[in-house]
């Protein structure tokens, strides 16, 4: 059964109640670039002006599209570490300010109809991407689990009793379902706990911030409306596993949904927050030990994520966790992007220091980290694991890391050969799945393997 709220008439669009945002922190804004002094991207990002040139360019972007070279660069430069926001004592967000700025950058240097067809050839790709990488990995009935298809033992993914509301929504955003293992072991975590949700997620739950990477409000935001509206089904809340989802639902979206609609539908809340709610709760299903000594992967942008993380992992007995004193910057890996050749460094610093460190695993919180470090594993005298497995293991939970394991083939036609029960039986077309195998798996490695590289032949004509 659908729970769509009961949405208010609107009295404003998407867009006005964006605007009437950043107008108040515009308004509220005193330029006294405590917040670009508190970013820890401001060096490699190459800003060189003053704090206070740094934020009132960015002001002047905001309300023109275009602003000094110095406020362009830390604009561009953001990876969503959130620093800035704490820095602030003006009430304003200056990530939020910042994701403006670059909207309004694009708005003004490209016409809204070659943004409108980014937008949409981006968000395809990220659909055939989940669509096509979760199908190869899954049975339908894990696919039906994480509501990606309807089967007979569950609803859509949910978990409640036919006609009643879950407790929570948990929305997995669309990526994470290219590492399905991880998604499923966090709900049978859930299941543990004995709380009831449905998994609501995919590109038909979009939360808008692909369009809004292309500065095309009006798309973003009807995605993030009927999302929201969707989301509102659970009793309690919902639980957010991405942390790019989570920041553009609880920083931008929901903030513009309850201005258009005059209420909040729901409050989100991070998975590792939601545990640590639940810390005592499930400290004693944690019984058996895992002897590793382990370090944690960190980026510090959804605040108290990374701290639950840790505190979740001393509570697994046997593990022995170890600093290797990184930055720990950005919301998750694909943030660091915009620096790709500051993002190499880090890891292969993460890397060396972990080996020297004598580390039995490297362990990632998010996905996108996960799909990004695990092939390393060839190479290095270590796992990469996700934090999940470490706590699965503890409870006698498992899934197999398929996406790991294809990973670490570094060659799609043995990828496609032992996927092609999977992509038979799914319809997946055998020319998209290899376009999918190469960009959306292989080419996902920011610090090259070292060695041989991912083999990149054509496809045979037969």
């Amino acid at each position: 059964m659908d729970y769509l709220v009961q949405a208010a008439p609107m009295t404003m669009t998407f867009e006005a109640a964006i605007a009437a945002r950043t107008q108040a922190m515009l308004d509220a804004c005193t330029r006294c670039g405590k917040c670009v002094e508190a970013c820890p991207m401001t060096g490699p990002a190459g800003v060189g002006a003053s704090p206070t040139e740094v934020i009132s360019g960015v002001l002047a972007i905001v309300r023109t599209g275009d602003g000094p070279a110095a406020s362009k660069a830390w604009a561009r430069g953001c990876t969503l570490t959130g620093d800035c926001i704490d820095a602030c004592g003006d009430g304003v967000n200056p990530r939020f300010l910042l994701a403006m700025a670059r909207a309004e950058m694009t708005r003004h240097s490209i016409d809204l109809k070659d943004r409108r067809r980014q937008g949409i050839n981006n968000f395809r790709a990220v659909a055939d991407g989940v669509s096509v990488l979760t199908r190869m990995q899954l049975t339908d009935d894990e696919l039906a689990r994480l509501g990606q298809q309807v089967a007979a033992r569950f609803d859509s993914g949910s978990t409640a009793k036919p006609g009643e509301r879950p407790d929570f929504v948990f929305y997995t955003g669309c990526n994470v379902l290219k590492t399905p293992h991880i998604a499923l072991l966090a709900l049978d975590v859930m299941d543990a706990l004995g709380v009831t949700y449905r998994v609501m997620g995919g590109s038909t739950h979009c939360c808008g911030v692909i369009h809004l990477r292309t500065g095309d409000l009006d798309m973003s935001g009807r995605q993030a409306m009927s999302s929201i509206e969707r989301l509102a089904e659970g009793k309690t809340g919902v639980i957010s596993w991405c942390a790019s989802c989570h920041q553009q639902f609880t920083e931008v979206s929901l903030p513009a949904y309850e201005a258009v609609r005059g209420a909040k539908p729901f409050e989100m809340t991070p998975f590792m927050l939601f545990l640590a709610e639940r810390f005592e709760q499930l400290k004693p299903m944690l019984k058996k030990p895992v002897p590793l000594r382990v370090a944690l992967h960190r980026h510090r942008g959804v605040k108290g994520t990374m701290e639950a993380a840790e505190t979740l992992l001393r509570m697994v007995p046997g593990i022995d966790l170890v600093e290797l004193g990184g930055p720990g910057v950005g919301l998750m890996s694909n943030a660091l992007g915009c620096l790709p050749d500051y993002k190499r460094e880090l890891q292969k610093s993460e890397l060396e220091a972990a080996e020297a460190a004598g580390i039995d695993a490297l362990v990632a919180l998010y996905h996108v980290d996960h799909r990004e470090l695990c092939a390393h594993e060839r190479d290095w005298p270590f796992r990469i694991v996700n934090v999940l497995e470490i706590v699965g293991e503890s409870m006698g939970l498992s899934h197999t890391d398929e996406f790991k394991r294809l990973k670490l083939m570094q060659d799609a036609d043995a990828i496609l050969a032992d996927c092609a029960d999977a992509i038979a039986e799914s319809g997946i077309d055998a020319t998209k799945a290899r376009e999918v195998v190469m960009s959306g798996m292989l080419a996902e490695q920011p610090l090259p393997l070292r060695g041989r590289a991912a083999s990149t032949r054509p496809q045979s004509a037969d």
